[in-house]
């Protein structure tokens, strides 16, 4: 069995469509069906039982679902540890991060790093979710939280002041209090906020109004006078219309963690971005 097709029959397992198996693996939904046919036949076994909600495995598919991720775990060793070796500053790079630190962080590091290397093709991948080191979909990653990974080399970069903001023009809130005014919050569902909480300690007499997952809608939110928001000053204070409290305390901050594979530790290009970004993010710190 081929490891092209051992891909493919996991991405089914994993997406549980052709169509998501096909997204994951950038193919077209027809080459999908068909290599997994052709496994099939090639194997004597039908994998995948066709149901209305989906491919779920067969006994026979499910059967081979950890050795078939024993292979993909050697296949992708080989990857990075030929990666780590690469010498020559070209290729691709593919940093993870939140949206608000690629927004609002990233761009001034990578174009840098685009001046400095200009062979180098970068892709940024932002949002809530945490990419896989180890299978490559990220070369390097920035965190709010550590790495739980063993095999991923990381360490504390920064750690990042917080402020509260409101539109230019608005009055003052009273610390402590807050009656009058509406409290701009986060979704909570993907993890603990200290500076959510912190926020709405502050100000208990606020009405929470609205809950975004992305900072940057929040500062456009409070820009617009929809309410109080607790922000990274980096995003803060490159957000127009928005304007920073003096207040008796200050939230807490927070750390940023980056994180890469062991085995791309030798990967000059991900060598020549660490230290851009050790440059840029010195400068981030309160």
């Amino acid at each position: 069995m081929e490891w092209s097709d051992v891909r493919i029959f996991l991405a089914v397992v994993r997406a549980g469509t052709l169509g998501g198996a096909a997204r994951a693996l950038q193919l077209s939904h027809p080459t999908i069906g068909r290599r997994l046919r052709a496994l099939e036949q090639a194997v004597g076994h039908t994998l995948f039982q066709r149901t209305a909600d989906g491919f779920v495995p067969t006994d026979e598919g499910a059967g081979i679902v950890a050795l078939a991720e024993q292979m993909e775990e050697g296949a992708l060793a080989m990857e990075r540890r030929l990666a780590g070796r690469e010498e020559k500053l070209q290729g691709s790079l593919r940093i993870s991060s939140a949206d608000w630190f690629g927004a609002y962080v990233l761009p001034p590091i990578v174009a840098d790093y685009a001046r400095s290397y200009p062979h180098v093709d970068v892709e940024v991948l932002t949002g809530t979710r945490l990419f896989n080191l180890a299978q490559r979909e990220a070369d390097i990653a920035f965190r709010i939280v550590p790495f739980n990974a063993q095999d991923v080399v990381q360490r504390r970069l920064v750690r990042l002041p917080y402020g509260v903001y409101i539109a230019v023009g608005s009055p003052d809130p009273v610390f402590g209090d807050g009656a009058g005014f509406r409290l701009i919050t986060h979704d909570t569902s993907t993890g603990q906020f200290p500076d959510i909480a912190w926020l709405q300690a502050s100000f208990p007499n606020a009405r929470p109004l609205l809950a975004s997952n992305n900072r940057n809608v929040q500062a456009r939110m409070c820009g617009q006078g929809i309410g109080i928001a607790v922000l990274p000053q980096v995003v803060g204070n490159q957000v127009g219309g928005l304007r920073r409290l003096q207040l008796p305390d200050e939230p807490p901050t927070r750390d940023i963690w980056m994180g890469y594979h062991r085995d791309l530790r030798r990967l000059n290009r991900l060598r020549a971005f660490i230290a851009t970004a050790n440059d840029h993010i010195a400068n981030l710190q309160g």
